[in-house]
């Protein structure tokens, strides 16, 4: 699982030079680094439009802030893996993975 500090080196790559993302605090004492879900959006895109490796990585240290902030509650991993964006998918099941649904 990435630090807080990995994910927002990852994150910053959404941002403008000069910018940070805050790291916050949820009501269970726990820390996540906002921006994930904005950047994790944008890596499906460069997945999809062929990159691999390093977005692969990035995607995957995502998945557990995503699971802990509930998206993948929102919208389960089943729904990810469904249809044809190959991002997507790799996404979901990443997820499930993660969750020990595999």
């Amino acid at each position: 699982m990435q630090t807080p500090n990995e994910l927002a080196s990852i994150n910053q790559k959404i941002l403008a030079d000069g910018e940070t993302l805050p790291l916050v605090q949820l009501k269970d004492g726990s820390k996540v680094q906002t921006g994930t879900v904005a950047t994790m959006l944008r890596n499906i895109e460069l997945y999809n439009a062929g990159a691999r490796g390093a977005i692969e990585q990035e995607l995957a240290a995502a998945v557990p802030t995503v699971i802990k902030v509930g998206l993948f509650d929102l919208f389960p991993p089943e729904e990810w893996i469904a249809g044809d964006n190959p991002g997507r998918r790799l996404v979901g099941q990443l997820a499930k993975k993660i969750r020990g649904q595999v």
